[in-house]
């Protein structure tokens, strides 16, 4: 077997370029595979040592669910506990499984409050239980602290661990504070001046206080001009709020407005990852999946979207069984009716998927909500009378019939005009409603559309023809 230190060579005839940069290259997963497979510890430890964590989450994402829990307890305590933040949520579920709640306290003791608490908050109750008994006095407390905020609010995205100073101290105190070891945080670049009641009056970047004189006070450098966070905010509005703003950190506040922690873009940046593809998974109706989801899981988060599918389809038979009788006598109907129902569905998902972006990213109020409608009815109108000249002109080409034309423009011109004003209103309706667009629209916008097309389609054919 090829040495340790080959495998991490870089080769020009990668065909990934992004893996052929950085440690995890195909040459170095066989290599770690084949460690496993045979349990050799010490090749496993050296051969993922020089891997950053995140490529270390890949490799376990890669691995069957066995191979990954075997490489886990290989690895035993020299398993980055970073790596825990990266993989996702079903391949975390197995390591934690794997090597049990003792080494998963000892990992989390390396991590900060919010990297800990993401770990934690979906484990069942009883392993819970069993990690912060684990845990130190004091990490167990922030832990729990944490967790006693609502899910997905600013509570749970902040790490409590900040560096705090008085106003009244000079940049001097404040070096020689941090220099002390009196803070026991590691990695920080901001710095937040509080009143004796922990509230906050201002922050300075470390590397401002880094070019100042030693005998400045803090207040002369501190930047007033900030925005603190409600540490029960949601946590979509923390992200629309960081984006709107450009910021790289803020302060979390509690309702008697004292500092209680700290959310930096790196939080938020995971947040507006999972946002979206929470978004995307409701779209299309599959819900929480993931490669390593339960057979059982995935049956049950699909079927019941499938069902009501099946529903709202059979209530769209249901309008053209109402014109049986005119698509026996006309069978060119039959052959143009998916055209008008297709169409619609298309341009409704077009618009609806607009929408439901702009409810996601705060930016439909009243006014803007006005001129979105207005829009997208000026466009629906514009696709309408395009695309139904197109239709019966082919139409006509199709079956000679310069009345079978005129219904088919009209009924196209109708569903589009439907589709543009379900696109919007139905989204919008579902968000005053409380209810999430992105989860249901898809469903009545396709709904309205198939049944409006056919309706008006066979609806105009049984009076104009026949």
């Amino acid at each position: 077997m090829a040495d340790s230190t080959d495998v991490f060579e870089r080769k020009d005839d990668q065909p990934d370029r992004l893996t052929s940069l950085y440690g995890l290259t195909p040459k170095v997963e066989t290599a770690i595979l084949e460690a496993v497979q045979s349990g050799a510890v010490r090749r496993v430890r050296t051969l993922i040592a020089p891997l950053h964590p995140a490529d270390q989450a890949d490799l376990l994402e890669r691995m069957p669910t066995r191979s990954a829990s075997a490489m886990v307890r290989l690895l035993g305590d020299n398993l980055d506990a970073e790596t825990l933040t990266y993989v996702d949520e079903g391949t975390r579920e197995a390591i934690i499984e794997a090597i049990g709640p003792d080494a998963l306290a000892r990992q989390l003791q390396d991590l900060s409050t919010d990297d800990a608490i993401n770990i934690v908050e979906e484990l069942e109750q009883d392993d819970l239980q069993e990690v912060l008994a684990a845990l130190s006095a004091e990490d167990r407390v922030l832990v729990e602290e944490g967790l006693s905020f609502p899910e997905d609010s600013a509570g749970r995205l902040m790490q409590r661990e900040i560096v705090t100073v008085p106003s009244f101290w000079t940049v001097g105190q404040t070096i020689d504070f941090l220099r002390s070891g009196k803070s026991s945080i590691e990695d920080f670049f901001l710095i937040f001046v509080i009143d004796p009641s922990r509230r906050p009056l201002g922050e300075i970047a470390l590397s401002r206080l880094l070019c100042a004189q030693r005998p400045r006070r803090v207040s002369e450098l501190m930047n007033t001009d900030f925005r603190s966070i409600p540490v029960d905010m949601d946590q979509e509005e923390v992200a629309v709020l960081f984006r709107r703003y450009g910021m790289v950190s803020a302060g979390v506040v509690d309702p008697q407005e004292r500092l209680v922690g700290m959310i930096t873009n790196d939080d938020v940046i995971d947040v507006i990852d999972e946002e979206a593809e929470e978004d995307l998974l409701a779209l299309a109706g599959v819900g929480d999946a993931n490669l390593r989801s339960g057979l059982w899981e995935t049956l049950q988060g699909r079927s019941s979207w499938l069902f009501i599918n099946l529903l709202t389809a059979v209530l769209a038979s249901a309008v053209i069984g109402l014109f049986d009788a005119t698509i026996e006598r006309l069978v060119a109907l039959a052959v143009l009716m998916p055209i008008v129902a297709s169409m619609g569905g298309n341009a409704g998902t077009q618009t609806m998927t607009v929408a439901v972006r702009a409810i996601a990213l705060r930016q439909l109020d009243a006014t803007a909500t006005r001129q979105f409608v207005l829009r997208e009815l000026i466009v629906a109108t514009t696709n309408g009378l395009l695309f139904a000249a197109l239709a019966a002109g082919l139409s006509y080409l199709w079956f000679g019939d310069p009345e079978i034309a005129i219904v088919m423009a009209v009924a196209m011109m109708a569903n589009l005009l439907v589709a543009g004003l379900s696109g919007t209103f139905v989204p919008v309706g579902l968000m005053r409603a409380g209810v999430d667009p992105a989860v249901a629209s898809s469903v009545f916008v396709t709904t309205i559309t198939d049944v409006v097309g056919f309706f008006v389609f066979l609806g105009l054919a049984a009076l104009y023809l026949m």
